[in-house]
C-alpha cells in the first residue's frame, strides 16, 4: 500500500506540468489584459467630477474622473483637447465619451478622451460662476476700464456669423439710422473652436493700423443670436473674456437676447441686449441729426437777425447822444480860416523883425582886418614874452638836471650798501635756520618717527605692538612695524636732597 502511493506521489508532478498554464513575460500578460478590455468595453460615457486636470507641454491633457467611491484616469490627446465643447477644469462635472483601455508602463487603466460636456445646466452654470468672479478679481469687469463709444463711428467692425440672420439685422438697422462702413470677420458662434475664433478676430480688428489698407474700425460688435446656455458657451470662455478686455477698440456685446448674459457681457464696454441694439448704440438716428441741424440752422438766423437789430438800435441810440458832425466841422472850418487870415500878417511881422535884429547885431561886429589886425599884435607880444620864459626854463632845467645827477648817485650808494647789509642779515638768519631744524638732529643719526595718520610718536607708550610707524631719515623714509611691547612709563626720579649734619644749614658749595 505505501508503494502504490509513492508511485502515484512521483507521477503527479509531471502531470500537473503537462496541464499547467503557458508561462508569459510580463508585456504579453499587459497586453491581453489591454485587448480584454478594449474589446469589452468600446466606446463608453462615464459621468464623475475633474480633479487633477494638468496640461502637458505636448498639448495632452491628463485628469482623473472621480465619484463617491472610485476614480479613473483620463487622458485627452493635443489633437482631442484642442476640440472639446468644454474645457477641463478641476470641479467639473461632465460626462466624457471615449474609450477604455490599459497603460501597461504603471499596470492602469484609463479613459482615453474624446469628447466632453457638462452633465447639467447646473453644473454649468456653477462653472461660469466661478470663472466670472475669478476674471473678476483680476479686474476685467471693472468700471473703470469700461471706455466710452465713439458718438459718430466711420467704419464698424462686426464680430459674428455671416450665414446667420445677425448680420442681416445689423446691417439693417444701420441702413436706417445712419449708413456706416462695416467689416465683418466671419467665426463661429458655437462649437468647437467657436471661441478660439471669436478671440482671434478680436485681436485681429486691434492689430489693424490707422490708415492701412484695411481701415481700422471705430467700434467692434460682437454679435450672436439667441440660444441654450450650451449654445452660448463659447462666449463664457476665458479666452474671449480675455480677448475682450485686450481690445484696444471699444467693444459692443450683443449675445442672445435680452435675458441672456455672458461674460463676454461684463468684459465689454457696453451690453446691447439684441444684435439690432447694438448696432442702435453704434450710431444715432440720421434723420434726427438733419432735423436738429436744421434747428440749429433756424435758431442761429433768428439769434443773428436779433443780434443785428439790437446792434442797430444801440447804435442809433449811441448816435443821438452824439453832437453833429456837420456843425462841428463847420466851426472847425471858420475857425481855420480865420488863423490862415492871421497867419500871412503874423509871419511877415516875424521876419521884419529878425532882419531888424540881424542888421543890429551886425552894426556891433567889429571889421575882420581890425580884428586880424589885433590877433597879430597879441601873437607878436606873446612871442616875445615866450623867447624870455624860454631863456629862464633852459637854465632851471639845467639845475635841475645837475640836482637830480647828485641825488641818484646819493641814492645808487645808499642801495648798495642796504642790499649788502640785508644779504649778510639773510645769510645768517638761514644759518640759525638751519641750526634749528630737526633735519640736522636726523642728519646726526637721529630717527623721526610718526604713526600711520603722520602724527609724531613722542614716548613710548604710544607705540603698541603690531602698529603701523613711518621712520624718517636724514635721506628718506621707511616703513616699519613695532614688533615688542613699549616699557612700562617710569615716574620721573626728584633729586634726593643730603642729609643735614648737627641739625645746621648745609654748605652752600
Amino acid at each position: 500500500m505505501v508503494a502504490s502511493m509513492s508511485n502515484e506521489s512521483a507521477a503527479s508532478p509531471e502531470q500537473a506540468a503537462s496541464n499547467a498554464p503557458p508561462i508569459l513575460t510580463v508585456s504579453e500578460l499587459a497586453g491581453q489584459v489591454r485587448h480584454a478590455i478594449e474589446d469589452r468595453f468600446g466606446l463608453v460615457r462615464v459621468r464623475g467630477e475633474l480633479s487633477g486636470v494638468k496640461r502637458a507641454g505636448s498639448g495632452h491633457v491628463y485628469m482623473a474622473l472621480k465619484d463617491v467611491d472610485s476614480v479613473i484616469d483620463a487622458v485627452a490627446w493635443r489633437g482631442t483637447a484642442q476640440r472639446l465643447a468644454v474645457m477641463p477644469e478641476d470641479g467639473l462635472d461632465v460626462i466624457a465619451t471615449g474609450r477604455l483601455t490599459t497603460y501597461p508602463a504603471r499596470s492602469r487603466y484609463q479613459l482615453i478622451v474624446e469628447q466632453m460636456e457638462m452633465a447639467g445646466e447646473g453644473a454649468l452654470l456653477k462653472m461660469i460662476e466661478e470663472r466670472r468672479k475669478r476674471l473678476a478679481a483680476e479686474g476685467l469687469f471693472d468700471a473703470a476700464r469700461k471706455r466710452k463709444l465713439p458718438y459718430l463711428p466711420e467704419v464698424i467692425g462686426v464680430v459674428t456669423s455671416p450665414t446667420g440672420a445677425v448680420i442681416r439685422d445689423i446691417l439693417h438697422r444701420l441702413a436706417d439710422r445712419f449708413p456706416r462702413r462695416v467689416l465683418l470677420w466671419p467665426v463661429l458662434v458655437q462649437g468647437n473652436g467657436a471661441a478660439e475664433q471669436v478671440a482671434a478676430a478680436i485681436d485681429g480688428f486691434s492689430a489693424l493700423a490707422e490708415g492701412g489698407a484695411v481701415p481700422r474700425p471705430d467700434v467692434v460688435i460682437v454679435a450672436r443670436g439667441g440660444g441654450s446656455l450650451e449654445d452660448l458657451m463659447a462666449f463664457n470662455e476665458e479666452i474671449v473674456v480675455r480677448a475682450i478686455a485686450a481690445s484696444t477698440i471699444p467693444v459692443i456685446s450683443a449675445v442672445g437676447h435680452e435675458t441672456d448674459t455672458t461674460l463676454a457681457d461684463f468684459a465689454s464696454d457696453m451690453r446691447a441686449p439684441t444684435p439690432t441694439a447694438a448696432a442702435e448704440m453704434a450710431v444715432p438716428v440720421r434723420a434726427d441729426l438733419l432735423l436738429a441741424v436744421d434747428r440749429c440752422g433756424g435758431s442761429l438766423a433768428a439769434a443773428a437777425v436779433k443780434l443785428v437789430r439790437h446792434r442797430a438800435e444801440r447804435l442809433a441810440a449811441l448816435a443821438r447822444g452824439l453832437p453833429d458832425a456837420r456843425r462841428a466841422v463847420g466851426r472847425k472850418a471858420q475857425r481855420a480860416d480865420e488863423w490862415a487870415e492871421r497867419l500871412g500878417p503874423a509871419l511877415a511881422r516875424y521876419l521884419d523883425g529878425r532882419t531888424r535884429q540881424v542888421g543890429y547885431l551886425g552894426q556891433r561886429l567889429p571889421a575882420p582886418r581890425e580884428l586880424v589886425q589885433r590877433k597879430r599884435q597879441s601873437l607878436a607880444a606873446a612871442a616875445g614874452a615866450l623867447t624870455v620864459t624860454g631863456s629862464h626854463l633852459r637854465t632851471h632845467l639845467r639845475r635841475e638836471a645837475m640836482r637830480l645827477d647828485r641825488e641818484g648817485k646819493r641814492l645808487a650808494r645808499g642801495w648798495s650798501l642796504r642790499r649788502i647789509s640785508s644779504g649778510d642779515r639773510l645769510a645768517a638768519l638761514a644759518s640759525l635756520l638751519a641750526s634749528y631744524s630737526y633735519r640736522a638732529v636726523l642728519a646726526r643719526g637721529f630717527v623721526l618717527v610718526r604713526d600711520a595718520a603722520g602724527v609724531p610718536v613722542l614716548r613710548a607708550a604710544a607705540a603698541t605692538t603690531g602698529s603701523e610707524v613711518k621712520l624718517t631719515f636724514a635721506d628718506g623714509e621707511v616703513g616699519a612695524r613695532i614688533a615688542g611691547d613699549a616699557p612700562a612709563p617710569q615716574a620721573p626720579s626728584r633729586p634726593q636732597r643730603p642729609a643735614r649734619r648737627d641739625g645746621r644749614q648745609g654748605d652752600l658749595l
